[in-house]
């Protein structure tokens, strides 16, 4: 399969909540379509916040899998970039088949040509088909993630 990769649109957002309604992501307890916009709306109050979206190469294919990704500005580290990718996920009929592969790579790229210092991502402890399949990237286990609830 040919894979394209692309930025979201707000068309596109009804997919994106059907990919994170998915058991292994959020287990269907999703924004409303309408919270959701306004949600994506908010994205653009970030400089380099973006979504976005897989589909087979046809222009207007089903999305199949989407990853957000954001790039921020430091002050430390001479102030080189960074960036975290959030929300990966790849429609359960799709899986292994190297979407998710394809996104990460393309995510990568997007860091890289950002002049990014480093990506970074967590995944739940539990997810440990996902660790072997960030580290068959090039992904290390580095440091501590914390987390509190509010």
């Amino acid at each position: 399969m040919s894979l394209h990769i692309r930025q979201a649109t707000q068309q596109d957002l009804p997919s994106v909540l059907q990919l994170y309604a998915q058991p292994s992501m959020d287990n269907g307890k999703v924004l409303s379509l309408q919270a959701a916009t306004v949600h994506f709306e908010r994205f653009s109050a970030y400089p380099n916040y973006r979504l976005f979206v897989a589909s087979e190469s046809m222009p207007e294919a089903t999305v199949i899998g989407t990853y957000a990704l954001l790039v921020m500005h430091n002050l430390a580290h001479q102030g080189t970039p960074s960036a975290i990718v959030e929300d990966v996920v790849v429609s359960e009929l799709h899986q292994s088949q190297g979407i998710g592969r394809d996104m990460m790579q393309h995510a990568m790229r997007q860091a890289r040509e950002a002049g990014c210092y480093k990506l970074v991502l967590s995944s739940n402890q539990q997810r440990e088909r996902a660790h072997a399949f960030y580290e068959s990237l090039g992904f290390a286990r580095h440091g501590y993630s914390f987390q509190i609830e509010m």
